[in-house]
């Protein structure tokens, strides 16, 4: 493959800055970052992976293109993994980066007459640069440089000591949807507003079908029903008001989808009529269909639980309109009985960084998940794994049969509380145990810092990417905060005219 180079912007030194203790301490993580990026050679792999994953024809790309594909891309990495650490929307990081020397010397932004960043819009674009399994394929490399060792003992990108790979401590969680509680009314109310607002921008464009009032007449109907609905709670008859609304609210709906639907084929039939292009037509279009296809089991599932009463599964529960990957999570925690979204696996080591993880788009149990994981650090990451540490939701037959026969102590904490007593009479088995408690504030912190909850994304394929990237952030953050190593001394023979003292002196 043809070799793509460019001359980064000129990067003068950062100022002398006597600032807060935070802005001291962020400073060095990214400077540290800064030489683990350096080291690691991970601007390269991240640009192939690019130059792959985008199709790019290298050798038809004139010089001055390949050099702004190339910065393209190292402006990529670098902005996801500072806008991690810094915990700020596309909109605020823009802002930040724009007043920031130092996320300005990070990013190689600058230059001697001006200064050009981006907006938020690239900002969002930079966040699926690249698939999910690419993501997975940078952040493996990272682990597998970290877990090396030097010459001397000691850890890649200057650390005392390599990160220890032998233990893997596991747990799970859920990842929030950027959803609103699915209420089943409200889903409704959903279907409503984005059918009415669909319809006002085919109107506008100049398309109209007979209606009996405007699409604006509709939005505050619905949402008077739904004012009412909330008001029922505090009535005499609460179950028979609620039914009443109800009622009024599916016939509103239902004249709401009709007049959607002949709106939707009036567009599609005389587009040449309107002002909209064609991929604009098909975005409308596809949006209508999206909600109309799924109404009918919207107002089956708010009839079944309000008029008739009967539970509905989780399994076939419509929580959101507009993203079909969410999942009822039952956690039974207190403040979280049950979460709307995703499944998240993380395996991280002693010191905390995330050895592999998986976002999964089915919501599989607990124990179903330690083999493939098991397998894909031995196998994949040709990690030296050495034992498994895990809750009483993680352990099976089949996982401690798989990890005896792999050579891995197994950790899985067992649900019988005297084969759990039994469990902790092996060696290291108690501290090991302990340190996996730990694992619910690694998961703390990658949620709510550098992950976010909920998740921005508005589908699995974006919160996957969103993953990945949260991953690489974390583990450079863990990465930069961790010991470095003590700069050794040159031994040089005494010079021949040395006295007793000079040597003295000098040891």
């Amino acid at each position: 493959m043809q070799i793509l180079a460019y001359q980064p912007a000129l990067r003068p030194a950062l100022p002398c800055i006597y600032g807060p203790l935070e802005y001291r301490i962020l400073r060095e993580q990214l400077e540290r970052i800064d030489a683990i990026l350096s080291e690691s050679k991970l601007d390269d792999e991240f640009l192939a992976l690019s130059i792959a994953e985008q199709g790019v024809e290298v050798k038809k790309l004139t010089a001055k293109a390949a050099e702004r594909f190339v910065h393209t891309c190292a402006l990529v990495l670098r902005a996801n993994i500072a806008r991690g650490l810094v915990g700020l929307s596309h909109r605020e990081f823009c802002v930040r980066v724009t007043d920031s020397a130092l996320l300005q010397w990070f990013l190689h932004l600058g230059g001697l007459d001006q200064l050009e960043t981006f907006a938020k819009s690239s900002s969002g674009r930079f966040g699926q640069w690249v698939s999910a399994e690419g993501m997975r394929k940078i952040n493996e490399r990272l682990v597998i440089l970290a877990g090396a060792s030097g010459a001397n003992g000691e850890g890649s990108f200057g650390l005392e000591k390599p990160v220890d790979c032998t233990e893997a401590f596991f747990d799970t969680t859920c990842q929030k949807a950027n959803i609103h509680f699915p209420v089943d009314w409200v889903l409704l109310r959903d279907a409503v507003r984005t059918l009415m607002k669909a319809t006002l921008c085919i109107r506008r464009m100049g398309i109209k079908e007979r209606m009996p009032q405007e699409p604006e007449d509709f939005l505050r109907d619905i949402n008077k029903l739904c004012m009412a609905m909330s008001a029922q709670w505090r009535s005499a008859n609460s179950m028979k008001g609620r039914k009443r609304v109800l009622r009024v609210m599916k016939k509103l709906v239902k004249r709401v989808a009709a007049h959607a639907r002949s709106h939707r084929d009036a567009l599609e039939n005389r587009l040449e009529q309107s002002t909209l292009s064609g991929g604009q037509a098909r975005v409308i279009i596809e949006r209508i269909d999206g909600v109309l296809k799924q109404l009918p089991a919207a107002i089956k599932q708010a009839h079944e639980r309000i008029i008739g009463g009967r539970l509905v599964d989780n399994a076939d529960k419509i929580l959101s309109l507009y993203d079909e990957d969410i999942h009822v999570i039952v956690r039974g925690k207190s403040g979280a009985e049950v979460e709307f979204g995703n499944k998240l696996s993380l395996v991280e080591s002693r010191q905390g960084l995330v050895l592999t993880y998986e976002l999964h788009q089915d919501n599989p149990s607990d124990s179903a998940l330690v083999v493939p994981l098991a397998r894909r650090m031995t196998y994949d990451l040709h990690l030296p794994l050495k034992a498994m540490w895990g809750d009483r939701g993680t352990q099976s037959k089949k996982n401690e049969t798989w990890l005896e026969a792999h050579g891995i102590q197994s950790g899985l904490c067992p649900r019988d509380p005297e084969e759990l007593a039994q469990k902790l009479q092996e060696p290291g088995a108690r501290e090991g145990m302990k340190r996996r408690a730990g694992t619910e504030a690694r998961i703390a912190i990658f949620k709510n810092v550098f992950m976010g909850s909920p998740t921005r994304g508005k589908s699995f394929t974006a919160r996957n990417q969103a993953c990945g990237w949260a991953v690489l952030a974390h583990n450079l953050w863990v990465l930069a905060r961790l010991p470095k190593a003590k700069a050794r001394k040159q031994n040089r023979p005494p010079p021949e005219d040395a006295t007793d003292s000079d040597l003295r002196q000098a040891a």
